[in-house]
């Protein structure tokens, strides 16, 4: 373990935690000294989810010891740790969308005289808080359910910083932020940070940590396979072999050399397309076997360009067609029809079940097929969803298994599994690998260009530059509303892109 000349502000040694049939921590290790930046890293199902839960007082450990500040501690409940100075941000933010923003960061703990909460000093306390974090246009009084989820995050910390905070844990707090409120958090982790304050971070994003990161502990299988690492210096290739168990490299599929046979004729033609305040004249030709990325910062209309081809939303102008036909606008099952399938960039709230079976999941797109005078033939079903599953490798394979317990990887296999087994030839990817760890990203890398490979066509919306880069054939620069650039992947690279949403103008 690299050393750290302060002393520990925590220590967490031997930690063990078993849940019936799984043994979630098993003597786990981790130490975080103040003014740190502690980056715990580990696959789905390493055990850090559990591990901060042990840390917020959510579950208490089967064994091992935490000691706080010098001193041995109990953590015996949520409002425990709150009061030692450990506060939790999650990755999907407990905030209470009907109460205010000052409600919200004073929830519990209310400023009050003689039993009367005193709402005016709640508000007062709240935009010093705001002003703190950089955001002193937050409206203390505004209903959170109003803000974006950017200023959502800063609500959060706010609530963290109205105790007496001296550690918080952040769960992929940037998931969902664009580079630029990226850039805001990582300010506000470095003026917490100078005043003493320790982070432990999660992301499954390396080049986060390398950013802001000074030391790294890794988990697989509920043990910290490495702890102390240096964030800047870890050669990637190590730190995934880490995560795995097994030497992945941190890379792309090979893209199909060149094609001597002629193109084949466009599977999807999008002309003029527009939605009035989202975006403008939005041009494509999608050919069979073809990846095409769209690249934009949030707001750039990437995501909604998406839900219009496939209907969920009405354009204003344009339209949409498939073989030459044009599809009704509007209509999610006039495009379902005709070969699209969407897998959204809220997976959970928008592309599962999570309380149905992995089976259910997959196959209530083409329920009509396994329909016999109005009742359902479980048998054909659960046997055509099994052979969708196998062949994208969905692990565990349990096809009853609720397709909640099942990794961020896996429940979007799931969700490609579905389309498949629909005999879907357009795929729309929006966000398709958020939620996801290193390993299990390399495998749904593969897989969506091996369904390329096999003629399906895929638009593909990401965030992170370098998985558009690094996936798609084509890829088309967005910027407010209106495509700025196009070229062929291999012709940029990851500055290019990012000068061309932030300053680039319309193409010619």
């Amino acid at each position: 373990m690299a050393p750290d000349p302060r002393p520990p502000l925590l220590t967490m040694s031997g930690i063990t935690k078993s849940f019936p049939g799984v043994r979630a921590l098993d003597g786990v290790d981790l130490e975080v000294a103040p003014g740190e930046v502690h980056c715990l890293l580990g696959q789905n199902g390493a055990g850090k989810s559990t591990l901060i839960k042990v840390l917020a007082g959510a579950h208490q450990p089967d064994g091992g010891r935490v000691v706080w500040n010098g001193e041995p501690v109990r953590l015996r409940s949520p409002s425990a740790a709150v009061r030692l100075g450990i506060a939790t941000l999650h990755q999907e933010l407990d905030l209470v969308e009907g109460l205010s923003v000052a409600e919200n960061a004073y929830l519990g703990h209310e400023p009050a005289t003689a039993g009367f909460v005193r709402a005016r000093a709640a508000r007062t306390a709240t935009a010093a808080l705001l002003k703190r974090l950089g955001h002193p246009e937050i409206d203390p009084a505004r209903r959170v359910g109003g803000l974006s989820a950017a200023q959502r995050q800063i609500v959060s910390m706010a609530r963290a910083l109205s105790h007496d905070v001296r550690l918080i844990v952040m769960d992929e707090p940037s998931a969902a932020l664009d580079p630029d409120e990226v850039d805001n958090l990582f300010r506000i982790v470095a003026d917490l940070t100078a005043d003493g304050v320790a982070v432990l971070h999660i992301s499954h994003r390396l080049e986060e940590i390398r950013r802001i990161g000074d030391r790294v502990t890794v988990l697989k299988d509920g043990r910290a396979v490495a702890r102390g690492l240096p964030a800047a210096t870890t050669p990637t290739r190590e730190v995934v072999a880490l995560m795995t168990g097994r030497d992945v490299p941190y890379a792309f599929p090979d893209r199909p050399g060149p094609h001597e046979a002629p193109a084949p004729d466009p599977v999807l033609t999008v002309q003029g397309l527009a939605r009035q305040g989202e975006f403008e004249a939005f041009d494509l030709v999608l050919r069979p076997g073809e990846i095409v990325g769209l690249a934009g910062l949030v707001g750039s209309g990437r995501s909604e360009i998406l839900e219009t081809v496939y209907g969920a939303r009405r354009p204003t102008a344009g339209r949409v067609l498939v073989d030459g036909r044009p599809l009704r606008p509007g209509s999610v099952p006039a495009a379902v029809r005709a070969g699209l399938g969407l897998a959204p960039e809220e997976r959970k709230a928008q592309g599962l079940l999570l309380l149905e079976s992995v089976t259910r999941n997959v196959s209530v797109s083409s329920l009509g097929r396994f329909s016999r005078a109005g009742w359902i033939d479980r048998a054909a079903e659960r046997a055509a969803a099994r052979t969708a599953t196998r062949g994208l490798s969905l692990r565990p394979d349990h096809p009853e298994a609720p397709v909640r317990t099942l990794s961020g990887g896996n429940q979007q296999k799931a969700v490609l599994a579905r389309w498949l087994l629909r005999g879907c030839r357009v795929l729309l990817l929006d966000e398709p690998t958020r939620g996801v760890d290193v390993g299990a990203r390399a495998e749904l890398y593969a897989v969506v260009r091996r369904l390329a490979d096999e003629g399906l066509a895929v638009l593909l919306v990401s965030s992170e530059v370098p998985e558009v880069l690094g996936l798609a054939d084509r890829v088309l620069v967005l910027r407010e509303g209106r495509v700025v650039h196009e070229a062929p992947a291999r012709d940029l690279d990851e500055h290019r892109v990012l000068d061309l949403v932030m300053e680039g103008s319309p193409a010619a």
